[in-house]
């Protein structure tokens, strides 16, 4: 056997505490050692805590994936009508972009206030602020029926863009503060998964609702009924908040959670908490792929209706479903990376995997989507869409996996950081390119930061504190006669070493 090391550094040094060795028999059975040094205070608290989960965890994940999926919606139903909204409103095509780069502008001043009152005020308060202002923007929105009226519009969708800043950081979070240890990864892909949804609903549902007319008081009326519809959901959803959503379970989800509850709250320093981040080196370039990755698909989801109108022309119907076939095999994508990391912990290799294909898939998809025929560009995209959409919950948790003990939410938020700076200079930027030099200049730009990424993740250690802090935690158990937690099979119990 091996020596067995303890949570806290300083703590563990060779032959402390008693070694375990595995028999023939399958039988845990301890060999000779001196008698173990009791723990430390916060260590024999998360040591003893009960651990347990609750069935109330899938609601709550559920429930935010939906006011997510609300606010989502909101962020892309014009860009994916640009061209229908350019007319009711009078207003150029750059105009509606800023529409949806307004979600990634406003999020960047907001983010640390946000997040510090996601460590401070905890998960409820949060998720009250995000469903609330989500659903005071679509009821502003409403307001905006008339040509003439396009900056109360824009009011509303700031209003909703301050309410993503409520949403972004939040997967990872909920996903450790109510999920045990074998089980976050597929909880924050389906937290994930709510927002991708909305996105692909975004791209679906404008163009059946609102056709492309002349007359301006009939576009008003099937414009009406999109954001009656989503007022009503979103106020629905806010209610359903305030009623099912609370702060945390009654127990800790995991050995690595009772750990974090076991530390005294004054020992706890937001501002320190972000300048660990940022001495993190890995982290800081998972910051920049994820950056990248993420900017490149905002742009891509920004601009595609104006891609596929410039080949395609009258097929609005068509680019909403091309901007669908890109989420939903993204959702797909997700979740199946979501139960990939949860059996296998390998981080580095399936984040690397995964960027590597999305470059290949944006790759197909420039070169193919003028090709004249729209099974061709729906096929690419769908390939494309699997492989960067379904990056997004990777980062996430190879995030959380990189930089614990530090709150989920920060890390997510400043990894969101770097999507929106990129997400705006990328979709100005591949606009621009566009306009004067076509689609296919424009996209290549965006393949080149994706390379660029591929190179970059290559670099990244996998550095998995959170998944060694659980197996200190179980040693620790198993030293001081507790069951650890997650599934046991009763033949052969788990060793230091491992299942």
């Amino acid at each position: 056997g091996s020596s067995a090391r303890a949570v806290f550094p300083g703590r563990a040094a060779a032959g402390e505490g008693p070694s375990w060795a595995v028999c023939a028999a399958g039988m845990v059975q301890q060999e000779p050692a001196r008698a173990p040094e009791p723990p430390a205070a916060g260590e024999t608290g998360a040591a003893t805590a009960e651990v347990r989960l609750v069935r109330r965890r899938w609601v709550v994940v559920l429930l935010f994936s939906s006011y997510s999926l609300c606010n989502a919606f909101q962020w892309i139903q014009y860009g994916s009508i640009s061209n229908i909204f350019v007319h009711f409103y009078g207003v150029s095509a750059f105009a509606i972009d800023w529409l949806s780069m307004s979600y990634m502008l406003t999020y960047i001043p907001f983010l640390f206030p946000v997040a510090w009152l996601l460590d401070r005020r905890g998960l409820r308060l949060i998720a009250l602020a995000g469903s609330a202002l989500n659903a005071l923007g679509a009821w502003v929105k409403l307001g905006s029926l008339k040509p003439h009226l396009f900056p109360i519009t824009v009011l509303g969708q700031v209003i909703c863009s301050l309410a993503q800043v409520f949403i972004l950081g939040m997967p990872s979070r909920i996903a450790s503060v109510w999920f045990g240890s074998h089980e976050v990864s597929t909880a924050c892909s389906i937290a994930v998964f709510g927002n991708q949804l909305g996105i692909a609903l975004g791209f679906l549902v404008p163009p059946v609702l609102i056709p492309n007319v002349e007359d301006e008081e009939r576009l008003a009326y099937h414009i009406s009924i999109m954001f009656f519809i989503t007022a009503g959901v979103a106020t629905a959803l806010f209610i359903l908040v305030i009623i099912v959503f609370k702060e945390k379970p009654s127990h800790p989800p995991s050995r690595a959670q009772a750990l974090i509850q076991s530390r005294p709250t004054e020992e706890y320093s937001y501002v320190q908490s972000i300048l660990r981040l940022l001495r993190n080196a890995n982290f800081l370039l998972l910051m920049v792929t994820y950056g990248l990755n993420t900017g490149c698909f905002y742009a891509l989801s920004t601009l595609l209706n104006r891609m596929v109108i410039h080949h395609y022309p009258g097929e609005e119907v068509n680019a909403g479903r091309i901007g669908l076939t890109i989420i939903l095999s993204g959702m797909v994508g997700a979740l199946i990376s979501g139960i990939w990391l949860d059996k296998t912990k390998t981080y580095k290799q399936t984040t690397l995997a995964v960027y590597t294909m999305s470059l290949v898939g944006m790759v197909a998809y420039t070169f193919l989507l003028s090709v004249g025929h729209l099974w061709v560009v729906f096929v690419t995209a769908g390939m494309l869409g699997f492989f960067m959409t379904g990056y997004l919950p990777l980062g996430f948790e190879f995030a959380a996996e990189l930089t614990y003990p530090e709150s989920e939410g920060t890390s997510s938020g400043l990894l969101n950081v770097s999507a929106q700076i990129f997400g705006i200079a990328f979709t100005i930027g591949q606009g621009q390119i566009m306009d004067h030099f076509g689609t296919k200049a424009g996209n290549l730009f965006l393949c080149s930061f994706l390379f660029l990424g591929t190179i970059v993740t290559a670099f990244i250690k996998a550095d998995l504190r959170r998944q060694q802090a659980n197996l200190d935690n179980e040693q620790t158990v198993i030293r001081y006669g507790e069951r650890p937690e997650g599934p046991r099979s009763s033949s052969a119990p788990t060793c230091c070493s491992g299942r």
